[in-house]
């Protein structure tokens, strides 16, 4: 393994498109300990398959370090894969891209392709390198399509931040792979190496579906999915509002989730039409499922989006809006603050932003500026509730 190369991509990566901040960054202790682990076990000219990499460092780091022939690659989240391209373009930029022709999604030479999570994935993989994701949903299924569709022979490196792994990761891996061994732990980081992929899998529960009773929905949820096909309460909150919210032409579940605000508006304002959108691939792929369990899947389209980015200005009448709290491992609002933004950009003058947030954080002037004239509509001891109107003039 080449140190000095290794030091050369991580030097360059970046978050971007996704929210930079001094407290960010782009790699982890967990990328170099499964970088360097794989060094011992990656063979010569084999095809290497990374699942949940962040930002491009797992997949850049073992074009540069590894004797691999080539990198497949499953990003969860559509800011990650923008991020590793644009950071494998600033490699070759400089002069340091172990990555001919990657931008452009090509496997020639060394370079990258992404690909769903399942047999194209993973069916020529002689190893996976597997940054462990935070449920144990997600871990389930990536194990449980390692063990499917990847050879006989097939190695699973599995590493994470020791403060976030848990036994139960291991109690999974266990279902899957005859052996699970944890590694030492090294720099707060620890790889879990799983070997002999069980012949007979469990069949493949993904997406889970379940009926919530208090709402009489039936919500489907993929393993990668925040609360799986749980109702969170701050959606619960928000959906109190739903009948002073304004009929829409187009409405956007901006930050969909599961879908469960867009299978709702739908169902109660029959005449709009729904976009249920996500960075998320796992996210919108629930969302549509949602709407398929629930006889709405003619009302709803999906779109996996960084923020609307793809999106027409003043092309809808109405956002719901659910922002998470956290980015990563650490409390931040730049993500909402982007999608606030965002929402008022798409929407039509006189359109509405429904947001429900957590009372701590500082929402109240983002939507003023980026919206318009908002309004506190309802608070609990948790959460504000806020409609905001798109101004005519910004």
């Amino acid at each position: 393994m080449a140190p000095d190369r290794l030091e050369d991509v991580f030097g360059i990566l970046r978050r971007r498109p996704d929210v930079e901040a001094p407290n960010l960054q782009a790699w982890d202790a967990t990328d170099r300990l499964l970088l360097e682990t794989a060094a011992d076990h990656v063979k010569e000219g084999s095809t290497v398959a990374v699942v949940g990499d962040r930002y491009g460092a797992l997949t850049l780091g073992a074009l540069a370090v590894l004797n691999t022939a080539g990198v497949l690659v499953h990003q969860d989240l559509i800011t990650g894969e923008r991020a590793l391209r644009l950071n494998a373009e600033e490699l070759r930029a400089a002069g340091t891209g172990p990555v001919p022709g990657a931008g452009n999604g090509t496997t020639e030479p060394a370079g990258f392709r992404h690909v769903p999570l399942g047999p194209d994935l993973l069916a020529g993989a002689q190893t996976v390198l597997l940054q462990l994701p935070k449920t144990l949903a997600e871990l389930e299924q990536i194990a449980g399509a390692v063990a499917r569709y990847a050879p006989a022979g097939v190695v699973l490196l599995a590493g994470g931040r020791v403060k976030h792994m848990s036994l139960g990761m291991n109690a999974v891996l266990e279902r899957y792979f005859h052996t699970v061994q944890p590694q030492l732990a090294r720099q707060k980081s620890r790889v879990i190496l799983a070997t002999g992929p069980k012949a007979t899998p469990a069949p493949d529960r993904f997406p889970v579906v379940e009926h919530l009773a208090e709402l009489d929905l039936d919500v489907a949820a993929h393993g990668a999915v925040f609360a799986g096909p749980k109702l969170d309460i701050g959606t619960r909150f928000l959906l109190t509002f739903l009948p002073s919210m304004k009929p829409a032409r187009h409405a956007i579940d901006l930050g969909c989730g599961t879908g469960i605000l867009a299978a709702m508006y739908a169902r109660h304002y029959p005449e709009s039409r729904v976009t249920a959108t996500d960075q998320s691939a796992a996210a919108v792929a629930s969302a549509l499922a949602t709407a398929r369990a629930n006889g709405l899947e003619s009302r709803i389209g999906g779109l996996q989006d960084d923020a609307l980015s793809t999106m027409e200005a003043g092309s809808a009448d109405l956002v719901l809006l659910n922002p998470p709290f956290h980015v990563g491992a650490g409390v931040h609002a730049g993500a909402g603050l982007k999608m606030i933004e965002a929402a008022g950009r798409v929407l039509t003058p006189g359109g509405e932003l429904w947001t429900v947030y957590n009372r701590h954080l500082p929402y109240l002037p983002a939507l003023e500026r980026y919206v318009g004239p908002t309004a506190i509509k309802g608070q609990n001891p948790k959460f504000t509730v806020t409609r905001s109107v798109r101004r005519s003039v910004r």
